[in-house]
């Protein structure tokens, strides 16, 4: 047994360089775990629905109803306040966030966190759905494996994924539309290195799925047929209602949880006034409460009254808006399900009741509408589709649903800047859609990539004298200030060169003022540099002057377009090399040169004891030394390794080796300090 442990990590390491075997057998663990995690979510929504409403049963009094939620989100806002604020929400924006800027690296407490939280606010009756949070789940288990083994930036995310499928999966028993959840509104990478380990997953996850609780679908389905090929107009019809159903949750839901944002309250009380807001509707209509399946499945079987589904649409609305927007745990799958079915119900009843002989009853309608309002929210038709067709089994609902989800979906693509996921995330300044390129420069400031020097000249210079300057000088451009010290006018070499002609006549007559032209353009020192990024495709100009965050007037330098440009490519290299050599690099390897591409090099150093204590913001690494750091390590004293990719913000200790990558002169220069 010994021996075994001992040969274990070298036995790890030959799979994780055996790439094929590997990305099989890792999805495979990472989907059992996933439809696990999904079994003990559903567990325990019993277990606290047990303890919060008991035999109480339909007799509970109406004060009941009211503090239960409240009670039930109280707790939950205590255990996302004080233990894992990653949480609060639907979830599936911060796996989102995780994968754009965090290379896929989820805190392992995520799990245990949303799903407790999770539980307690479905069991006391709050409106939201089980299967954002299993989403969440199973990407923090699939992160939390890739920092196990310290898998590359690609691995991680595709281990994520991974997780996420797996939890989609397990939640409606269909695993094709897991996977394709995971790679359409995660990942949005269809390749075959991607998807192969995603779908091995998703089929793990749903034989555990299957196991506990049979190969039944998550509703009660009625047997679909299309009545008259001319009732795919009123499908169509359909698809534009259920578009704007969706674009009036995700407004409601965001403009709700602005509204308890700007309440100055911890925030167990922001979900405590919600939970009383969901027991004051529920006492009236208690269909609201939890998931909402028993009510999908009455409007699915047309055993609901018309005007019942057409209250139960708003309500929903309202009652997910509170629950999420105060800060409790759940996601937006299944009310969106739930709204799609009441207004499924609602249009289906009036149709029928009109047209009886051509068309299908409600609960054809109330289907359709599902995967419509789904895809909508969402902005993913195709994962939409494969869920409810891996529901039904029944392939003749494939054109309506088709017709419906595909007008619902575009309709919201016109009408609304994002998805009810990334609405989220571009509120925090991260636009997936414009790709990674801008959340990296989105992760940099301004004062980390700076250049201390510029060019300052007075407004009666003379041009002979700003001629000399540039001629010294690298930069582009010379700056003029007024008597406040502001700038407010910039010469470059364009306005010189028009003096050309005539320049020995004039370079003693003309000052800087005369030629000079308005510029107000500054940045400040703590600007990300994606914003910085605009101003220079605004202006098509090489440089930018850079101002001191406590005081406009004090001017810092200059931040320079193709420094940007280098901080990113750098980034992009700095993270990908991080992910790969986290678990390559040993102590063997300390004082060994590796050369990476032409001209770059990386070492691993001690830390120069001059450098302890400080921030790498500090020591102006990259600016004093012309190398990046790439990797942390750390082993205390009877301690494991310890890895870390750091921030300009990092304080080194003293048993840090650093990773350095540069020119080799600048990487050797530093290792002899």
């Amino acid at each position: 047994m010994k021996k075994l442990i001992l040969k274990l990590p070298k036995l790890i390491n030959r799979i994780k360089t055996s790439d094929h075997a590997f990305m099989i057998i890792i999805p495979i663990i990472i989907g059992l775990m996933g439809g696990f995690g999904a079994v003990l979510l559903r567990f325990l929504i019993h277990l606290f629905q047990d303890i919060f409403w008991g035999t109480w049963g339909n007799s509970l009094a109406w004060f009941r109803t009211l503090l239960v939620p409240a009670g039930g989100a109280f707790l939950v806002g205590l255990i996302i306040y004080f233990f894992s604020k990653e949480a609060k929400g639907h979830g599936v924006p911060e796996v989102m966030e995780a994968i754009s800027l965090r290379n896929g690296i989820i805190r392992p407490r995520v799990v245990l966190g949303k799903v407790v939280a999770s539980a307690i606010t479905i069991a006391s009756g709050g409106s939201v759905g089980r299967e954002g949070p299993i989403v969440q789940i199973g990407a923090s288990i699939g992160s939390t494996i890739g920092q196990i083994f310290k898998l590359s930036r690609k691995r991680m995310e595709t281990l994520v994924g991974c997780g996420a499928a797996a939890g989609i999966a397990a939640a409606f028993n269909a695993p094709i539309a897991g996977a394709m959840f995971s790679v359409e509104i995660l990942l949005g990478d269809f390749t075959v290195s991607q998807f192969t380990p995603i779908v091995i997953a998703s089929v793990s996850a749903t034989v555990v799925s299957r196991i506990f609780f049979g190969d039944s679908p998550a509703f009660t389905v009625p047997e679909y047929e299309l009545i008259h090929p001319l009732e795919l107009v009123p499908y169509a019809l359909l698809g534009v209602l259920a578009g704007f159903v969706a674009i009036l949750f995700v407004k409601a839901l965001y403009l709700m949880e602005d509204r308890f944002d700007s309440l100055k309250i911890p925030d167990f009380y922001k979900t405590t006034i919600g939970g009383l807001m969901i027991g004051a509707i529920g006492i009236f209509f208690p269909q609201i409460f939890g998931v909402g399946y028993e009510a999908m499945d009455q409007a699915l079987l047309g055993k609901m009254g018309m005007w019942l589904l057409l209250a139960l649409i708003f309500l929903k609305i309202i009652a997910s808006s509170i629950t999420l927007g105060s800060g409790s745990s759940g996601g937006i799958f299944a009310p969106s399900l739930f709204m799609g079915a009441m207004t499924g119900g609602f249009f289906g009843n009036i149709l029928h009741n009109i047209f009886p002989q051509f068309t299908a009853g409600p609960g054809a309608y109330a289907l359709v509408a599902m995967g419509a309002v789904v895809g909508a929210a969402t902005h993913a038709p195709i994962t939409a589709i494969l869920i409810m067709f891996e529901m039904t089994g029944d392939y003749k609902i494939i054109l309506p649903l088709m017709i419906a989800t595909t007008i619902s979906s575009f309709l919201t693509f016109k009408l609304q800047r994002g998805s009810i996921y990334t609405i989220k995330l571009q509120k925090r300044g991260i636009n997936i859609h414009q790709g990674k390129e801008i959340n990296i420069l989105k992760s940099m400031q301004v004062k980390d990539h700076m250049r201390p020097s510029i060019e300052i000249i007075s407004p009666e210079t003379k041009v002979g004298k700003v001629i000399e300057k540039f001629v010294r000088s690298d930069h582009s451009f010379c700056y003029i200030r007024d008597c406040s010290g502001q700038i407010t006018e910039k010469i470059s070499q364009t306005e010189l060169s028009t003096m050309a002609p005539d320049y020995e006549n004039l370079k003693d007559l003309i000052v800087a003022h005369d030629i000079s032209t308005p510029s107000l353009l500054v940045v400040n020192e703590n600007d990300h540099l994606d914003c910085v990024m605009k101003e220079f495709s605004k202006e098509n100009i090489g440089e930018i002057p850079v101002v001191s965050s406590r005081n406009s007037a004090e001017i810092l330098g200059t931040i320079w377009r193709i420094d940007v440009i280098a901080a990113y490519n750098k980034e992009i290299l700095k993270r990908d090399l991080a992910g790969e050599m986290s678990h390559l690099v040993t102590a063997s390897m300390h004082s060994q040169l590796v050369e990476i591409t032409d001209g770059l090099y990386l070492l691993e150093i001690e830390t120069p004891r001059f450098f302890i204590g400080k921030k790498i913001r500090e020591i102006d690494v990259r600016n004093k030394y012309g190398v990046d750091i790439v990797l942390v390590k750390k082993r205390k004293p009877g301690q494991k390794l310890f890895t870390k990719i750091p921030g300009s913000g990092y304080t080194f200790q003293p048993e840090d080796n650093l990773l350095i990558l540069g020119e080799r002169k600048k990487v050797e220069f530093l290792s002899k300090l």
